[in-house]
């Protein structure tokens, strides 16, 4: 009877060893082994065995990309403007060993890395540089924090931003910048449309002007040449000064005759005698 104990319990404990010294690893897995507290081996996908009571499994690493959020944080750039960041970063673990021995916590420690760097990225630029070059943050981000990540036996992958944008205070002051600026490019057009009005208007008055005076030097030249062919036609030399007054004298009659004023206008039944007369008075005077 006692024998038989013993027997079931030694198979027990078979069993037991065995159980325990056989282990199948998942796919995207790999298992750390110690033996008495010193790295052994790494277990790959698979079955695979360990010896009992001597080794143990110390580490699970998993070796699928592994997505990290960084939380949103105020970053100031480089003009001291304050905007608000967060980020996503993609790794795999490309050392199981080094991973679990090289650092504490990998988790924390990237994503505290890749934190940091992102501030320090930021801070570099200006606003406006910082809100228009995400693909820029992306290389430069990736740049500084690759080679720290290699020596945990982690490998980043890809970082995206996924937002950027001003704090509340900044965003109140840009768009009271972006009122005044449109306040501002709107005054720039009145004052140029009212300078543009000026100079039409000037440029008309000297267009006119000219043109009267090109009008007035025609009439001259009209008058000029009805006196000399009056002149050439007549041997009384009063009568082209008699002309210019009477051709004087029915425009002014015509201008009365157009007046809103004028009702009647009369007219001398004999207009030369009375040019006539007009300049026998001057030639007295």
């Amino acid at each position: 009877m006692t024998n038989a104990i013993v027997s079931i319990a030694l198979f027990i404990f078979i069993l037991v060893l065995i159980a325990k010294g056989v282990r199948t690893v998942s796919q995207g897995e790999e298992w750390v082994v110690e033996r008495f507290g010193k790295y052994k081996r790494t277990l790959l996908p698979g079955l695979s065995v360990i010896i009992p009571l001597f080794d143990r499994v110390a580490y699970k690493v998993v070796t699928k990309d592994i997505v990290l959020d960084i939380e949103r944080q105020e970053v100031i750039t480089s003009d001291n403007a304050v905007i608000s960041t967060s980020a996503v970063a993609f790794i795999k673990i490309s050392d199981p060993v080094t991973c679990v021995y090289g650092v504490v916590n990998y988790s924390i420690a990237v994503h505290n890395l890749v934190q940091t760097a992102l501030r320090s990225v930021i801070g570099e630029m200006s606003l406006d540089s910082a809100l228009s070059s995400r693909e820029k943050i992306k290389t430069k981000l990736r740049d500084m924090v690759y080679s720290d990540m290699q020596a945990w036996g982690v490998v980043l992958k890809t970082v995206e931003i996924q937002d950027i944008q001003p704090s509340d205070s900044m965003q109140k002051a840009m768009e009271q910048q972006a009122a005044a600026e449109r306040d501002r490019k709107a005054m720039v057009t009145r004052a140029e449309g009212a300078k543009q009005s000026a100079i039409l208007e000037a440029e008309g008055r000297l267009e006119s002007a000219r043109r009267d005076a090109e009008a007035e030097v025609a009439l001259a030249d009209a008058s000029k040449k009805a006196i000399m062919l009056v002149r050439e036609t007549t041997d009384n030399p009063d009568m082209p000064l008699q002309y210019l007054l009477g051709q004087r004298y029915v425009d002014a009659m015509k201008m009365m005759a157009s007046s809103d004023n004028g009702k009647f206008v009369v007219l001398p039944a004999d207009l030369q005698e009375a040019v006539r007369g007009m300049l026998g008075a001057r030639k007295q005077n």
